[in-house]
């Protein structure tokens, strides 16, 4: 895994070398082993190389043996030696051992359909100079970042906005709409971004910009949830996704650098763990994240499967001050605002990883929004079966099914309950009925923002910019297919693959790979009917079937509990009168918000009054604090302090 970051001059003048240098130095910790660059007149490459595939001849950016294509790639293709013999069939001869000039044949012999080829997780710029245009492309579901813009006449394209942000004339401003968005969604739609006039690449798509400075946005794959396999032969179905696990994780042990795994204490990392002890020869050492407060840890769970599998496991202890001391440097690398502190602990993981000698490790990220493991899939269901008899009093009992490890809302009445999931009978038909509680939750944090904020966002409707970009098809599909979109399509490319994943992960130059996120698998699992996904209300049912001998009863046995980290206790202890952290003190104090302009400051200074008083105990609340700290820190280091 790697950074890239390049220029194209729309103007045609020669691209400085000095540019790209300082662009790729903002990217060292994505690629520590080395770094190059290519300038070829109006185009410059610049790469930063961290070396996991053919350490000694894979160094970029590459050019082809007629030096007609330059390539600055980020990421792995990892059916590139299936590829590469497939090629060399053709008459293709290669110089190296790296999926990188696989990339660059698969170019020259399919064009801008090379992407339809690979299995990965990608995103590459490459200059055809025979045809004088640029080509950038990004994996399917989003694993690997890519963004762009154009400022003084040139397209500038990184790994990280920051590498945008070492050209003197893009602007650094907050883009307030994305804002909007991460206060709604978790994360911006893309290609918006929470940068005015920087855009992300979205997932299944390339770009083509031209010398002159036209651009085509294609997409070349998207998630069909549409029924196609019958549910009649369960047990051959559970065999047929083993298999396809079991290809997704031997490809993605392939390396010339040991490969590890985290370790959650759930179903889907177990499963990948013992997929690679029971059916490789590959030495497994496991990593995990343990919790001081015992709501968040999963340290027993996790213990099972490590006895089970009989894995060298390394664990990192972590308590509510190492996510505040460590949680500006989260916001550094993740260039967005949360409302979670989930990110903070993982970033902590991947350090662990990093001191362990480790570069690679496999996650089970994805199996949750592909197989059905939610709750927020199972809340839909029951509002679903409560809507069809509203005035029954036996169905909303199911609620208490929901969230069982939420100790504030499983200590609520039941008529809290009904209260919280009620059912509007306007949004039965809406195609974001899943969404809409969780949405509406989280958009209550925007009753902090300033008079001036809320003025410019008052015509800007998010769920009706998102409404206008759903695939025609979305409408034929059952609830639980509109459910699961949803999230596979914003939350998990926008979140979970991003804030939670590539960027607290390459923060320590440290690469993830997810088997349940390998194509096959997902087009597979998109396919299913809901109910080997959710059998009423069993969550990732077929893949408990698959899972079978592979992992302890008591793991495949127990409730889906989502990885959580405590978030306001992270910055205040109740009864002490300030932070341990200056900077919680210092970008919260009314003098900073006022001169960033984003909240109000004696709203503010009212929720860290409560917070200081231990009574801020409600989602909302702990979602608003950190969002707006974290937002305050994205503002103090991008656009008021930024250094080139």
């Amino acid at each position: 895994m790697c950074g890239i970051a390049g220029v194209l001059d729309l103007q045609g003048r020669a691209v400085a070398p000095e540019l790209l240098r300082s662009m790729v130095k903002t990217l060292r910790h994505r690629g520590p082993d080395g770094s190059g660059l290519h300038a070829e007149g109006p185009v410059g490459l610049a790469h930063a190389r961290l070396s996991i595939l053919d350490l000694a001849g894979g160094a970029q950016p590459m050019t082809s043996q007629d030096g007609t294509l330059a390539l600055s790639f980020n990421g792995e293709i990892f059916n590139y030696l299936e590829l590469r013999e497939e090629l060399a069939r053709r008459g293709h001869r290669f110089l190296t051992r790296s999926d990188t000039e696989v990339i660059l044949h698969l170019y020259d012999a399919y064009g801008e359909d090379c992407v339809h080829h690979m299995n990965g997780q990608w995103a590459f710029a490459l200059w055809d100079a025979r045809r004088q245009r640029l080509f950038l492309s990004r994996d399917r579901i989003g694993v690997r970042p890519l963004f762009h813009t154009r400022a003084d006449g040139q397209f500038l394209f990184s790994s990280e906005v920051k590498a945008l942000f070492a050209h003197p004339a893009v602007p650094r401003e907050l883009d307030l709409r994305g804002l909007d968005e991460v206060f709604t969604f978790w994360c911006t739609l893309a290609p918006r971004t929470v940068f005015r006039g920087v855009e992300e690449l979205p997932p299944g798509h390339s770009l083509t910009v031209e010398a002159d400075g036209q651009a085509q946005l294609r997409r070349y794959w998207q998630l069909d949830f549409s029924p196609a396999i019958p549910a009649e032969q369960p047990e051959a179905l559970s065999d047929r996704l083993r298999e396809l696990l079991l290809d997704a994780t031997r490809l993605r042990l392939r390396a010339d650098v040991p490969v590890g795994a985290y370790l959650s204490g759930g179903l889907d990392s177990s499963v990948i763990a013992a997929l690679i002890k029971k059916y490789t020869d590959t030495p497994l050492e496991t990593f995990s994240v343990t919790f001081e407060d015992p709501e968040f840890d999963e340290s027993g769970f996790q213990g099972d499967v490590i006895r089970f599998l009989e894995t060298d496991h390394r664990s990192v202890r972590c308590g509510f001050d190492d996510i505040g001391r460590v949680f500006p440097e989260v916001v550094w690398h993740m260039e967005t605002p949360v409302v979670r502190t989930a990110p903070a602990p993982l970033y902590l993981l991947s350090g662990l990883v990093r001191e362990c000698g480790y570069k690679v490790v496999l996650t089970g990220e994805g199996s949750d929004e592909m197989l059905g493991g939610y709750d927020i899939f199972k809340e839909a269901k029951i509002r679903r079966f409560w809507a069809a008899q509203p005035e029954s009093k036996l169905r909303p009992l199911l609620l208490r099914r929901l969230y069982p490890y939420l100790k504030n809302i499983q200590a609520q009445p039941d008529a809290y309950r009904k209260a919280f999931f009620h059912v509007r009978p306007e949004e039965v038909s809406s195609p974001f009925f899943s969404h809409l509680p969780r949405w509406e939750l989280t958009a209550r944090c925007k009753a902090f923002f300033s008079d001036g904020v809320k003025a410019e966002l008052a015509r800007h409707d998010p769920v009706a910019e998102l409404a206008a970009r759903l695939p025609a098809e979305f409408a034929r599909w059952d609830g639980f297919a509109q459910a699961q979109y949803l999230e596979a399509t914003i939350v998990l490319p926008g979140y979970i693959l991003s804030s939670q994943g590539d960027r607290v992960a390459m923060g320590h130059s440290i690469e993830g790979r997810f088997p349940f996120l390998d194509h096959r698998v997902m087009e597979f699992a998109a396919g299913l009917p809901p109910n080997l996904k959710m059998k009423v209300l069993d969550e990732k049912h077929l893949l408990k079937r698959c899972a079978g001998d592979l992992v302890p009863r008591s793991v495949r046995e127990r409730p889906k509990q989502p990885y959580r980290a405590p978030e306001a206790a992270s910055f205040f202890r109740p009864g002490e009168e300030r932070s341990r952290h200056a900077y919680v003190e210092e970008l919260l104090s009314p003098e900073r918000l006022q001169r960033a302009g984003v909240f109000k400051p004696e709203a503010v200074t009212k929720l860290v009054a409560k917070v200081r008083r231990g009574q801020a105990i409600g989602i909302k609340d702990n979602m608003a604090l950190v969002g707006i700290l974290s937002t305050q820190i994205l503002v103090d280091r991008f656009v008021e302090h930024f250094e080139r």
